[in-house]
């Protein structure tokens, strides 16, 4: 592991003039700290948030339960192997919202430059901060302070001047800390980071980078970019920067929606096409309703295509897609009907099934009146992601 970089004193902080103060706060343990803050008797105790049945998944774990190997994503079974003693708690989703608004209201006190990626961590650029304290580092200690005093709930956070480096940071010194990359020191921090720490690189590409002796930022930055391109294609770009402690992207308080969607696992596989068609209407109305919350009287929200998606318990995945032009050649699907319909027949097109589901889900695309920021990106990525397998 890499030596985490020294803390900054704020009034000593060495930033370059004309360079992003970058500030990247990730809460620790976000879904089991709101519940062990919320239930005392959880305190101190190894708790995993999620489904303790047979295809139960464990969407967060507490610091004790993480020192017995439980991970978010991890089947349930194994975590209650790997911790006996692990108490399951079932997700209360408006109240990790109801913290994050919280957490939210107070990044924006500081700068109205916050682009969350979930609702636990989000980028903050604090180049020109709201109330001239001037100091990234001082900035992120008073976050964490007023976090602590207004939601009792701990963020980790990182400072530096870009967004890679600051999330790299953010996750240096969990839980509870502070980690501070200057100006300068980005190439030698990321030269001693093991390639899976890099952002995007998963267990598969970590594998495939150490076949061609490839272990740390150090190793990948003596690579040229034409080596990086012949064996990992479109990733050669970032990868050549990121070794280098390089990247340009600003902060984004707002970024276009590209889909809004939902999807169901089931406790039980379902084949039988009266089954089938009763759980698509489901999920039609928990898009639909997903759809509408993000429409605004003058700006709402339709989309060109409609996908389905079927996971088989084979763990195959099948997806059919279908575009407009719908609700009589306008391109647009702007109403419940048009979009249940083309998801009636996407159903329709795939039955018989070779084999029972475990998986249905449902996303409308190619979006028009829709921006993600502020809550609605918080919201509606990962986290429902993890908490609609529970």
């Amino acid at each position: 592991m890499p030596e985490p970089a020294a803390p900054i004193p704020p009034d000593h902080e060495d930033e370059a003039p004309g360079l992003r103060k970058i500030i990247h706060v990730d809460m620790d343990a976000f879904f089991a700290s709101v519940e062990q803050r919320d239930h005392p008797e959880l305190r101190g105790k190894p708790v995993a948030v999620g489904g303790s049945g047979g295809r139960g998944v464990v969407a967060a774990a507490s610091y004790e339960a993480r020192k017995f190997g439980v991970r978010s994503a991890m089947p349930s079974v194994t975590a209650k192997r790997l911790c006996p003693d692990l108490i399951f708690v079932r997700h209360r989703f408006d109240a990790y919202k109801e913290a994050s608004r919280q957490i939210r209201r107070i990044f924006e006190h500081h700068t109205p430059h916050v682009e969350p990626l979930s609702l636990d961590e989000a980028y903050l650029d604090v180049t020109e901060d709201r109330l001239g304290i001037g100091s990234a580092t001082r900035i992120a200690e008073l976050i964490r302070q007023e976090i602590r005093a207004k939601t009792q709930l701990t963020a980790s956070a990182g400072v530096s001047y870009n967004k890679f480096l600051a999330k790299i940071a953010s996750d240096q010194n969990k839980p509870d800390g502070v980690c501070v990359i200057r100006p300068g020191e980005g190439a030698d921090f990321v030269a001693n980071l093991p390639i899976r720490r890099f952002h995007g690189v998963g267990p598969k590409a970590e594998a495939k980078m150490k076949a061609h002796g490839i272990a740390t930022g150090g190793d990948l930055a003596a690579r040229d970019i034409a080596f990086l391109k012949t064996h990992f294609g479109s990733s050669a770009d970032y990868l050549f920067r990121a070794a280098r402690g390089i990247d340009l992207r600003p902060v984004r308080a707002q970024r276009v929606r590209k889909s809004i969607g939902g999807e169901r696992t089931f406790g039980e596989d379902i084949s039988s096409g009266s089954a089938l068609r009763e759980t698509l209407e489901n999920i039609i109305d928990i898009v639909w309703e997903r759809i509408e919350n993000a429409s605004s009287t003058d700006s709402p929200v339709r989309g060109r295509t409609v996908t389905l998606k079927l996971k088989f318990t084979d763990f195959q995945i099948m997806t059919r897609a279908k575009s407009c032009p719908a609700n009589g050649g306008t391109g647009w699907i702007e109403d419940r009907s048009g979009f249940a319909q083309l998801a009636r027949d996407l159903l329709d097109e795939a039955l018989p099934l070779a084999l029972p589901i475990r998986l249905m889900g449902l996303t409308l695309s190619n979006l028009e009146g829709t921006s993600e920021s502020g809550e609605a990106a918080a919201g509606k990525g990962r986290d429902e992601a993890q908490l609609r397998l529970l």
